[in-house]
């Protein structure tokens, strides 16, 4: 007859595990749970596996093989190519007035709008690429930043330069060019260098647009241009030359010292010394 199933049977397979993990121990009431494993808890303990982390190159090596590129190599050439746009664009400008310098000397300062004023009327709106970089993910940082400095030059450039021809042939324009294109080179040759002679052409630059102001503002009051005066049609009056006086004077003072500030930030993030601290046991 088969033998009944005792009812002990599943206390007595725990006993014989319990005396296997036990037999070679001299203390007996120590148990090595490490080497206890339910059959329940097997799945569970299985960690899952990435594939990312098993093959780090595989994607990169399948997604060119597929696209021929990544978004992110797409973006570093895009920079690229417009870095050296702008390094070459300014280099230009610089080479020309330097050269006619060299060969008229003070008599080529009246005719530098006339010879590179298009160039740098071209590269100034490219500049405002550079805002939209960081709102697209191309670069870290702000827009508010190069929105701020970008349209600042670009005011100097169409409202106040552009539109008063009697200011395009003044010495003031010869040097402002000077110090916006050597501004530019220099952020893309060193990064000491870029981080560094800020200190003294930002002021420069900075007085150079002041000076263009300020002797923009008896030629406005005498054309009266961008003005509007009253009674029309929207009910609104401007005036430019006090406009003009008020821009002055945030350009000058708390201008330059937001600018400076921001400057002197990222120079001591981008040039702090590398310190290794070693744990001392």
């Amino acid at each position: 007859m088969p033998s009944k199933l005792s009812p002990f049977g599943p206390l007595l397979d725990d006993f014989k595990d319990i005396s296997r993990l036990t037999e070679n121990m001299s203390n007996p009431t120590r148990i090595n749970f490490d080497l206890w494993k339910s059959e329940d808890g097997q799945e569970s303990e299985e960690e899952t596996r990435d594939v990312m982390k098993d093959y780090p190159g595989m994607y990169d090596k399948l997604h060119k093989e597929e696209m021929g590129y990544r978004k992110e190599e797409l973006k570093q050439v895009y920079l690229k190519l417009y870095n050296m746009f702008q390094f070459v664009g300014y280099m230009y400008i610089l080479a020309v007035m330097s050269v006619r310098y060299a060969r008229l000397e003070h008599a080529s300062v009246a005719d530098t709008y006339a010879h590179v004023g298009p160039a740098m009327k071209f590269l100034q709106l490219m500049q405002y690429l550079e805002v939209m970089h960081p709102l697209f993910g191309y670069t870290k940082g702000s827009a508010l930043v190069p929105f701020l400095q970008v349209s600042g030059r670009a005011f100097i450039l169409f409202a106040m330069v552009e539109a008063e021809p009697r200011m395009q042939t003044k010495p003031v324009v010869f040097y402002l060019f000077a110090m916006w294109s050597m501004i530019e080179i220099e952020i893309y040759i060193l990064t000491w260098l870029r981080y560094t002679m800020w200190i003294p052409l930002y002021p420069l630059g900075i007085i150079c647009e002041s000076i263009v102001i300020l002797r923009n503002v008896p030629y406005f009051e005498e054309t009266l241009r961008f003005t509007i005066s009253l009674p029309n049609q929207w009910n609104f009056a401007f005036h430019m030359p006090t406009f003009l006086r008020v821009y002055l004077l945030i350009l000058t003072f708390p201008g330059l010292f937001f600018v400076m500030m921001h400057m002197r930030r990222l120079r001591c993030a981008k040039l702090k010394p590398n310190v290794t601290v070693k744990k001392v046991k």
